[in-house]
């Protein structure tokens, strides 16, 4: 690994964490996404996080994902998450069953294996987190 990849790798394991110390499962394999999705009820819902380095996109989609996740009434029965421009094949793999057009970061809930809602980086970036967190309290209670 080169002086650069260490570096965004040390940067990014803070970002991963702003998300798994608050229960989303972090993906960082092809096979780990295609695991997920394979042992996945069809009733149940899944809340998916592709994080993102992003300092003006993703420093909102993370805080709203975990208030929204940890404190909303109706929740997902799974959080998980990937990690763009680090877990390259996971977020490559992901993005199949997001099947929307790349964007990063974004958020998508799942029923079984159907997408039900997504918000893109330009539905968040340059917006306060408050509206971010309405938008994914919506699909939450529409949808768990």
């Amino acid at each position: 690994m080169n002086a650069y990849e260490e570096y965004m790798k040390s940067l990014a394991n803070g970002m991963r964490s702003e998300l798994t110390n608050h229960g989303f499962e972090s993906l960082e394999t092809s096979e780990a996404v295609d695991g997920y999705f394979n042992q996945v009820k069809e009733d149940e819902t899944t809340f998916v996080v592709i994080n993102s380095v992003c300092g003006c996109a993703a420093g909102l989609a993370r805080p709203a994902a975990v208030t929204v996740a940890t404190q909303n009434e109706k929740k997902p029965n799974h959080l998980v998450t990937v990690f763009a421009g680090q877990d390259r094949e996971a977020t490559d793999k992901m993005r199949e069953y997001v099947a929307q057009a790349p964007s990063s970061p974004s958020m998508a809930l799942f029923k079984g294996q159907s997408l039900v809602g997504f918000i893109p980086r330009e539905h968040i970036e340059g917006r306060p987190v408050e509206e971010i967190c309405m938008d994914i309290k919506e699909y939450f209670d529409d949808h768990c």
